[in-house]
Order: structure tokens, then sequence, then C-alpha cells
């Protein structure tokens, strides 16, 4: 027996639309880092790109369980000394809801170039509207 390894041209890559209207952040953060690194896939082969696009639209209306929204906390640090900074999570939801799906995919991704390159498929919309219609989306439902 052989072991056969995905070579980049042998990807073929499709384009699919997730409603997150009413999920889970880290549900559907889990299904959209599997689509994106190919998990899905009978070809998945760790160290190659063969996921697919993934476009999330309804970003706003996401749900925490518990008291997260308000409890939950998200940090960067600008790299100098005391240069730590945090914001909640019902604060981030307010001002750009789609960055807390981006994050949440980010750190179910590979930490490497692999992973940036996969997470650079993603796409987030707060509302119904993208703008990618032309690459033919297949809507998926993960309810």
């Amino acid at each position: 027996m052989k072991t056969l390894f995905a070579k980049n041209t042998d990807v073929v890559k499709k384009w699919h639309v997730i409603n997150a209207d009413g999920m889970i952040v880290g549900r559907l953060a889990t299904k959209v880092a599997s689509i994106l690194r190919g998990k899905d896939k009978p070809i998945f082969t760790p160290h190659v790109d063969t996921g697919d696009f993934v476009i999330v639209v309804n970003a706003d209306k996401v749900r925490f369980t518990g008291n997260k929204l308000e409890n939950k906390l998200y940090y960067r640090h600008s790299g100098y000394p005391g240069g730590i900074k945090q914001k909640a999570a019902k604060d981030i939801m307010k001002d750009s809801p789609e960055d807390i799906i981006i994050l949440a995919v980010r750190g179910m991704l590979p930490k490497n170039k692999l992973g940036r390159q996969q997470l650079k498929k993603l796409k987030v919309y707060s509302g119904t509207e993208h703008p990618h219609k032309a690459q033919n989306p297949e809507i998926l439902n993960l309810n």
C-alpha cells in the first residue's frame, strides 16, 4: 500500500456560505476551521492547503452560551512593557462582530504559514449580503 499526498495542483477549491444566525460561536468556529483546513475531504493532507473558501453571513447574530457575552475578555499586546489591552466580547460585538468569528477560527487553525494562508480563505460579513456571488457558493446548513 502507498500513502498518497495531495499536491496543490490536485486540490479543487469550492466556495461555501454559512448563515451564522443563532449559532453558538465555538461550534460554528470548529466547523468553519475544519472546512478551511480540508478535513472534510478524502484527500486531506496536513501540510497542504486542501480546504475550501468559507463565507459567513449574519455574524452579528451569533450567540454566546452562559454569561460569556459580558464576562469573556479578548487580549492583545502591543509588544511594549505594560502594553496589554483587553476588550469584552459585548464591546467587540458592538464595534465589529466579524472579529469575534475570525478570532475564534484563528485559534483553531495551525499557528504557522499554512494556518495564515488558510485564514485568508475566510470571509465574514455582518449582514446577509456578500460580494462573492460570482463564485457560485454552495449554501451549507450546519444546524
